[in-house]
């Protein structure tokens, strides 16, 4: 079975499609805030989550794009292994960061009243 050039830009585009969607919906995305009661001097955590989150979006995105270019032969395979192993610790911190959340929120759930 042989890869044709239909094919790979067909996939090419494909890729680039999927990027543009999922950015704009990160981009709508947002974390509802209540409003605090008295000022606080640095962000809140749902900032921080969502700034993390974003970050390891954007980390996979550029992985992606990476591998794209790869493919049309613009990009060396070191840039590739990189951005996907930058991609893969970003998600694996979200994964723990999420893992820790759902324990304490377990954890008081547990709670007497």
């Amino acid at each position: 079975m042989s890869i044709t050039n239909a094919n790979v830009s067909s996939a090419m585009s494909a890729y680039n499609n999927a990027l543009k969607v999922a950015d704009r919906i990160l981009s709508q995305t947002s974390i509802a805030q209540p409003e605090p009661q008295k000022p606080i001097a640095g962000p809140s955590f749902s900032d921080l989550v969502g700034g993390a989150l974003k970050n390891a979006a954007a980390s996979g995105y550029k992985s992606e794009a990476t591998s794209t270019r790869a493919l049309a032969g613009k990009a060396d395979i070191t840039d590739v292994v990189t951005a996907v192993s930058n991609a893969e610790i970003a998600l694996n911190t979200v994964v723990a960061v999420r893992d820790r959340v759902i324990s304490a929120y377990q954890d008081i759930i547990k709670m007497p009243i």
